[in-house]
């Protein structure tokens, strides 16, 4: 008999339990489990999952533990999901000491000493799990299990992989009562439902502090991405599965590798016109004004952008590579061709001043962008700049949970939390000629545009 496989999604630490479709942290798939359930069951192997997200309480897991009775579970873990990861293993064992514990992820590489102290944990996969976690379960269903208890996973190629298992995340949202016509849940207008989120590739060549070295340890120093023709062909099988109105690409930097941006439109254009958003950088947007009129014309309407401060001083602290002029260069050419600006930037940055802090309120009011992402900076494990605050005792993270971006909770020492609360409601306020534009814009939008007028009319003649 088939080794019976269950994994458990973690992620709590923001919303908690009963908090499924709230959402992107709490209605979008995990593409981590979706892609190991896909190579799992291609090799012929029984998965299913448990979304904390849809339960009620921990007794709720232990309940569904023993109505599905796996031989293994698996668990992925980043680090804000430690505390909720390690209490279902926890349970786990607990309801049944026999059941195989395993857990990968971006933590789990980056911290694995952390991690190896938890001996209910029986295994761990760091970096890429394809390849080995799938050997692995052959290995305990042929009855060999293995000896050695931390498993670094290979570097699979990208294009070989099957695409991933999303139907592993609907189906048991399903039992829960998830009840949209959307694989996963839409986050702006411009994306419309059905709306799902997919990745061509892995890795990042850039070299924040606030993230490197932990990108280069998870992924190696090379970005790889799946091939243009591979991309297609999965967006093909989910509009004949979904019928899906928009997507979102999850890669750090799309648009890093222009040849394959120019391939992968033109091939879309061809094929599709549904809407999509996806990351890039302000300097390469600058640099490469004619790509993002190609992806404009392709279907692109918006930007998640990495701003990050307006200070050209902090920038070259947090190795950012652009400078101020570069960032609101980059609003403008979107602004020139229609793509909405995503604008993640961060406060109470080490080192920085409260000057600092107000020359990005005002690079923000100048770039006017659709939508504000602040967070208050936080120390992450694996970065160049969490390491830096442990030298120098800034760091105030006494819980894993605390790894939220979310600005709401002092993350550093050196900062004035409370004016960085009024910090980030400024930077939020628009101007007024801003705002009345926006304003006049959505009232067309809802009562003035020529497409609705249309509509209108054609209701009328066909009365």
């Amino acid at each position: 008999m088939s080794l019976r496989t269950t994994f458990i999604y973690p992620g709590i630490a923001g919303y908690g339990f009963n908090s499924l479709g709230q959402g992107m942290e709490a209605g979008w798939i995990s593409h981590g489990l979706a892609q190991l359930s896909a190579c799992a069951k291609s090799h012929g192997f029984q998965v299913n999952l448990i979304d904390l997200r849809a339960l009620s309480s921990w007794d709720d897991l232990a309940a569904e533990i023993k109505r599905r009775q796996p031989d293994l579970v698996g668990v992925t873990m980043m680090s804000v999901d430690y505390n909720p990861a390690m209490k279902s293993i926890e349970v786990v064992k607990e309801t049944d000491p026999r059941i195989i514990t395993v857990v990968g992820g971006p933590h789990p590489t980056l911290v694995t000493e952390e991690v190896v102290e938890n001996q209910k944990i029986d295994y761990i996969v760091t970096h890429e799990g394809e390849i080995t976690f799938v050997e692995l379960l052959h290995a305990i269903q042929d009855g060999n299990p293995l000896s050695q208890r931390v498993l670094k996973g290979q570097r699979p190629d990208l294009d070989s992989l099957p695409f991933v298992d999303r139907d592993l995340f609907l189906q048991e949202w399903r039992r829960h009562g998830y009840t949209l016509d959307s694989p996963e849940v839409p986050f702006v207008e411009e994306l419309p439902p059905p709306f799902l989120t997919l990745i061509a590739g892995r890795g990042c060549r850039y070299n924040c502090n606030f993230c490197q070295p932990a990108e280069r340890i998870l992924f190696g120093r090379k970005v790889r991405r799946r091939k243009p023709e591979n991309v297609m062909a999965e967006l093909k099988e989910l509009r004949e599965r979904y019928r899906f109105a928009s997507f979102m690409f999850h890669d750090d930097t799309l648009t890093e590798d222009g040849e394959w941006v120019t391939d992968f439109c033109q091939r879309y254009k061809e094929e599709f016109g549904q809407p999509f958003f996806c990351q890039s950088r302000a300097d390469i947007i600058v640099r490469h004004e004619e790509m993002v009129k190609l992806m404009a014309e392709a279907g692109c309407r918006g930007y998640f952008i990495g701003f990050e401060s307006g200070n050209d001083r902090v920038l070259r602290f947090l190795r950012k590579g652009t400078t101020r002029q570069v960032n609101l260069a980059a609003a403008r050419i979107c602004r020139k061709y229609g793509v909405k600006i995503w604008a993640n930037y961060m406060l109470g940055i080490p080192t920085e001043s409260k000057e600092e802090v107000k020359d990005t309120i005002s690079m923000l009011k100048e770039i006017d962008p659709g939508y504000y992402s602040p967070a208050f900076y936080t120390p992450h494990p694996g970065s160049d700049l969490y390491e830096y605050c442990l030298e120098n005792n800034l760091c105030l993270i006494t819980s894993h949970d605390q790894y939220r971006r979310n600005p709401t909770e002092t993350k550093i020492r050196g900062q004035d939390y409370d004016f960085l609360r009024w910090a980030l409601e400024e930077s939020q306020r628009r101007k007024q000629l801003n705002q009345l534009r926006r304003t006049i814009a959505r009232y067309w939008r809802r009562y003035a545009s020529p497409r609705k007028a249309a509509r209108k009319l054609a209701r009328i003649f066909a009365g």
